[in-house]
Order: structure tokens, then sequence, then C-alpha cells
């Protein structure tokens, strides 16, 4: 038999906890994402997290069946957080450049929590409204069905693959992020070019660029060979 779902509002803890409030799914979710980003993965745990809420951690269990389902639902916030207050523009390029910033800007404002969850599938609804919007976005286009949802698996593991790489370099500890940073000016820079030609020839751009994201650029690439092909099966 079906296991029953019980809706949150019959699950809702009725009284306020210590801190006086009452729980929800939202107050659970927001004070995970500060415990993230204040301690990492290793921090949170639902006896912390019920201390950090002033409720006893079996009342966690009557909104989420363990730590896998709450890892599920932060990364279903991160992903609904990219669609908040955007508006298509009708021009499928400019829309899917948008939400791509936007879906690694969402994962990046928390890159404890983007470790953790960036390679998780949710099968929840924010998570499920993105993925319909990016199609609907190629599909209306005029991408056949075979293209669209190979441009639409192109974009979204494009996206969430350098949120979770830039997401942990943030994660690191600074020193560790400043001596990765160095290396480029450290040793990079000084390598001999009797034995490394092509590095020592660039090593000047690759000081300037490689501590930067490279998601922007990736992005329009990706967007440009999607047009290419476009273009050609219009006219083919």
């Amino acid at each position: 038999m079906a296991k029953q779902v019980v809706p949150e509002e019959a699950r809702r803890r009725r009284r306020p906890t210590r801190q006086g409030t009452v729980l929800s799914e939202r107050l659970i979710i927001e004070t995970a994402l500060r415990m993230l980003r204040e301690h990492g993965s290793a921090g949170l745990s639902v006896r912390r997290l019920g201390t950090a809420l002033g409720a006893d951690p079996s009342t966690l269990y009557r909104y989420f069946d363990g730590m896998d389902a709450l890892t599920l639902a932060i990364g279903e916030e991160l992903i609904g957080r990219a669609l908040d207050g955007w508006t298509a523009t009708g021009d499928w390029r400019t829309d899917l450049r948008e939400l791509g910033r936007r879906i690694h800007g969402a994962y990046l404002a928390h890159p404890q929590a983007a470790v953790l969850t960036a390679g998780r599938v949710t099968g929840r609804p924010r998570e499920i409204a993105a993925d319909e919007t990016v199609l609907g976005i190629l599909r209306t286009a005029g991408f056949p069905d075979p293209d669209a949802v190979l441009v639409f698996h192109a974009f979204i593991d494009q996206s969430l693959a350098f949120a979770a790489l830039d997401a942990g370099a943030l994660a690191l500890a600074e020193t560790s992020r400043a001596s990765d940073e160095r290396q480029w000016e450290s040793t990079y820079a000084r390598l001999p070019a009797e034995k490394y030609p092509h590095i020592a020839a660039t090593a000047q751009l690759l000081a300037a660029r490689m501590n930067q994201s490279a998601y922007p650029v990736a992005l329009d690439m990706l967007l440009a060979s999607a047009a290419g092909r476009l273009q050609a099966l219009q006219a083919g």
C-alpha cells in the first residue's frame, strides 16, 4: 500500500518552539542554509538543527523523512530561487543566458549548500518548474524535441557543474583558497619556457584569467553552438 502523504498543515507543530517560533518547512530550510554557511556540511545534523530551532530533533521528522530529504529540499530551494523575479523576454538566447546566470548565482550564494546539492535531482515542484521553463524556451524557439532535450541536458548540467566547481572553491578555508589562487603567479608564471613553452607564453593571461569563473564564457559558447544547430535545422 502506498504511503499516505500528510500535508504540511497536518504535520505542523502547533505550539511555538522554545525560541517562540512555529516550525515550517521554510523555516527549517532557511535554518539549514544558515548552518551550512556557518559550519559546512559537517556541522549539519538533525540534532544540531533541532538545537538551532529550539525544538526536539524528533519534531523535524514531521517535515522531512531524514537528512537526505532535507538535502533535496535545500537543492529545490536553490534552483527555485533562480526563477524568483525572472521574466521571459521572448528571445531564447537572452532568456537562457539570464536563467543560466541566475542558477549559477543562486548556488554560489550558498556555496556549502551548493557542494552538497548540485549533483542531486529533487523531483520537487520548483525544480520541475525550472526544467519546464527551459524546455519551453527551447521548444518555442523551434528546436525539434530531440534537439531541445539535447540542449536542455547540456544547459542544465553545465550550469550545475560550474556551480559545484565554483562553489567548491568558495567553500574552502580562506587560507586554502588564497593558496590555490596564488599558484598561477607563484608557480605557473615561473615555469621555464624551454620546458613549458605554451604555459610560459600565456602565463600572464592565465594569471589574469584562471581565478575567475569560466561559466559565462562556457555558457555563451553553448548558446552559440545551439544557435548554429537551430539555424542548420531551419535551413535543412
